[in-house]
């Protein structure tokens, strides 16, 4: 029998290992990088830049003796709500206090500015948000602290807690023992119960003045040894939006990016926006009537990759730059148009700005709004429309849309009021001749919202001196004549007079009082023609309104309506209307 061999060994699998990474003075360890935000934090309560009002408070409680024990923080992201929390624990638990100003130099004020002391716990509400968490701190409460005067619990983003949670923190955070204190922070105050609000002392954090970012910005920059032009660090400073810690994190990203000075130029190639010649270059487009132009920009900057919503931001922001100007606050740019336009053109920025969250035709909503400004001078709502050509009401509930239809069309439809005839050639003395050509010219030549409060009549103005005109409006468009009554108004009108005739003006702007002789006919059921005739609040309509009975349906029974008359009247005698103080 022929023996088996041995099966040929197989060979052994070699392994192989990753050689360790050399270490000595050619490969050093990599160094860590502690961010510029982290680096500049707030150590003191002098140090909270735009938060005075809290330093102050907190300081006066402590060198007093006067400290609370729950504190709530609250205001918008990055402003300073968890440095002054951590502050305020070394404030308490310095070795050298409690004092408004901790030394900075023992283990206890050092380990509170890294945020692992044993004493000063620092929770994370949006992490640690169940009950049974909740239910851990209040058992933990009991404990004395291990090193330092006081045991403080700082909660960050304690709105995101669960309601079960908050309801646990209830009878702790109301009566905790002496040697706790809490410090809760929050971006969202709203959404905290009463019941913690009722138990904490409330410190409403503001944003911070840009400013007041951009001096913070600026010893930054020079302690660092670098080099930024101001107008770079001014648009980072604007850019933040009050937050300080959004501004340190910006900055510390256009360090990275720039390999040397700082310029606005680099600044709006990394944020994706367009320099502010620009945007006022693109405004003037509008305003002057050259859509196309304005086109043509957008068109180039999308090219450019330029971030739309960013310019759109801009955009809004210089408008509301040319509405300070209009209404004279120094410093702010300005504009030949109106006002009104650029209030109108405000509001379309605005609505446009909405309209392009979220949607994937950003450019058009754009190009759209852009289009609509360059022509806003020439145009009218639908609703003004219909009440000047026609002089119908348009429908209620019905929202104004602009009309793509030019105002100088529109000004060559005759109303009833406008006298017939020729038109004189000059306007420098207004006479009842032509005195429809100069409401019409005032129509026209007013700015939107002063033309659409004008076209709520179609009454001529009278002449009741030397150059002093009376509009007046039927009885019921009382807004109209408010709106035109304030100096606001009246100053519009003044101004456009004076351009078209070349004078001063007086202005009187009149409500008609309501028609006696206007009837309303009221329709009211009823079985029996003159048991309705007979309730009271018929015979009322029918001597105050001069209203009639149009039809009585079948069926009706009166005598339920008369239940409806107060204990002790008598039913049979008609009110007596002889005064405004009976009706």
């Amino acid at each position: 029998m022929a023996k088996a061999k041995d099966p040929k060994p197989k060979p052994t699998p070699s392994v192989s290992v990753a050689a360790p990474i050399p270490r000595g003075p050619d490969f050093p360890e990599p160094a860590a990088y502690t961010v510029v935000a982290r680096r500049y934090r707030p150590q003191q309560l002098a140090d909270l830049i735009g938060q005075e009002h809290v330093a102050a408070a907190l300081t006066n409680a402590i060198a007093s003796g006067r400290i609370a024990h729950a504190y709530l923080f609250t205001g918008a992201r990055g402003v300073g709500k968890t440095s002054a929390a951590r502050i305020l624990a070394k404030a308490l638990n310095c070795v050298k206090g409690p004092t408004a100003t901790p030394c900075d130099e023992c283990d206890i004020c050092k380990s509170i500015a890294n945020g692992d002391d044993v004493d000063a716990i620092e929770i994370d509400g949006a992490s640690n948000n169940k009950v049974d968490e909740a239910r851990d701190l209040r058992s933990n409460v009991g404990f004395r602290p291990t090193r330092a005067r006081f045991k403080i619990y700082i909660i960050d983003e304690v709105h995101m807690l669960t309601t079960g949670a908050f309801n646990a923190l209830l009878k702790t955070l109301e009566e905790p023992p002496a040697h706790v204190k809490f410090i809760l922070a929050t971006t969202e105050v709203q959404k905290i119960p009463i019941t913690i609000l009722s138990r904490c002392q409330r410190f409403d954090f503001a944003t911070v003045n840009a400013v007041k970012i951009f001096e913070t910005l600026k010893r930054i920059v020079s302690k660092e040894g670098l080099q930024a032009d101001d107008d770079a660090l001014q648009l980072v400073a604007k850019r933040a939006n009050g937050s300080m810690r959004d501004s340190q994190t910006l900055l510390d990203q256009l360090l990275s990016f720039s390999d040397g000075p700082l310029t606005a130029e680099r600044v709006h190639a990394l944020f994706g926006t367009a320099s502010d010649l620009w945007v006022k270059e693109l405004a003037e487009a509008v305003l002057t009537g050259n859509p196309a132009r304005a086109l043509e920009m957008i068109a180039e900057a999308a090219a450019r990759g330029l971030q739309l919503g960013e310019l759109t931001d801009q955009i809004i922001d210089h408008w509301r730059g040319l509405m300070l100007g209009g209404i004279g606050v120094p410093g702010s740019p300005t504009s030949s148009a109106s006002l009104d336009t650029i209030l109108a053109g405000l509001d379309i920025w605005t609505t446009t700005k909405t309209r392009m969250r979220g949607s994937p035709h950003t450019q058009i909503l754009l190009e759209m709004a852009l289009v609509r400004l360059s022509q806003l001078e020439d145009m009218l709502s639908v609703a003004q429309l219909a009440q000047w050509v026609g002089g119908a009401e348009a429908p209620a509930g019905a929202a104004p849309r602009i009309a793509t239809v030019p105002l100088a069309e529109v000004t060559k439809k005759k109303t009833l009021s406008e006298p017939d005839g020729p038109a004189s050639n000059s306007l420098a003395v207004v006479t009842a001749g032509n005195l429809g050509e100069l409401w019409a010219r005032l129509r026209a030549e007013s700015g939107q919202v002063i033309a659409g409060r004008l076209a709520q009549t179609s009454l001529l103005p009278a002449i009741i001196g030397p150059n002093a005109l009376a509009i007046r409006f039927p009885n019921g468009y009382t807004a109209a004549v408010e709106y035109l009554r304030n100096d606001h108004g009246t100053e519009e009108l003044r101004k456009t007079l004076k351009k078209i005739t070349g004078t001063e003006w007086q202005i009187r702007i009149d409500e008609l009082p309501p028609d006696p002789k206007a009837t309303v006919q009221v329709a009211v059921p009823g079985s029996n023609r003159n048991d309705v005739l007979q309730l009271p609040f018929i015979l009322a309509a029918v001597e105050v309104l001069g209203a009639q009975v149009m039809k009585i349906e079948d069926g009706f029974d009166p005598n339920p309506m008369r239940a409806l008359i107060p204990a002790g009247v008598d039913d049979d005698d008609s009110p007596s209307l002889e005064s405004d103080d009976d009706l």
